[in-house]
């Protein structure tokens, strides 16, 4: 195969419906955070909450969507595995930080949204250092248990008032659900964070003394 066949198959994996999907992920970020932005630190009108709960779900969407077009198809590349939780990690971080602004994570949730973080730049630390040794850390279950009760638990958060209103029309004595069940998930999504975040370590340092042993 020459140069050019080779570029020219390199643009069409990159622009297959999968990976596009991945770059409709990456494109949503700007469009929930500016909602939020609007809506909380510019005081704007709370309908744009809505508009950010109902992007982040269609990126959530994309997150399925992308991988089971990619198998189904044998779509599958390398290029799309490198981007796939790139995009996942920009979204949960750019709408954690948004909300902790916003004033939506604070106090004590503050430490879930610390510990979803820190995990999530652990495990792409050690995927780095052991994409250099060829050694692959695959995503258990448990780890997309995590990120979806993380996604669920950003979903509410990011209706947070807009979503306490909505339940307090249909009664006025239920108090700000919305908002504490985002917090519920979240901190959820952190304890199990922790667990995931722990075995990753454990797989990487096993690998590790390997290599220094050899």
């Amino acid at each position: 195969m020459n140069i050019a066949t080779t570029r020219g198959t390199a643009r069409k994996t990159s622009w297959s419906l999968p990976n596009i999907l991945t770059y409709g992920r990456i494109a949503a970020i700007p469009v929930v955070v500016g909602c939020i932005y609007a809506q909380s630190i510019m005081d704007g009108p709370l309908w744009l909450r809505w508009v950010a709960v109902a992007v982040f779900i269609a990126a959530g969407v994309t997150d399925y969507l992308d991988g089971y077009y990619a198998r189904i198809w044998n779509q599958q590349s390398a290029f799309g595995r490198m981007l796939d939780p790139i995009a996942d990690k920009l979204l949960v971080a750019s709408c954690l930080l948004m909300l902790a602004a916003d004033g939506i994570i604070h106090g004590w949730s503050l430490w879930a949204a610390i510990i979803i973080l820190c995990r999530e730049i652990l495990v792409s630390g050690l995927r780095e250092y052991l994409a250099a040794l060829r050694v692959s850390v695959p995503v258990t279950k448990l780890a997309k248990w995590k990120t979806t009760v993380q996604l669920v638990a950003i979903g509410f958060l990011l209706a947070g008032d807009a979503g306490d209103l909505a339940v307090s029309i249909m009664s006025t004595e239920i108090g700000p659900l919305v908002t504490e069940i985002g917090l519920f998930l979240l901190w959820t999504s952190a304890l199990i964070t922790i667990y995931t975040g722990y075995d990753y370590f454990r797989a990487g340092i096993h690998h590790l003394i390997k290599e220094d042993e050899a």
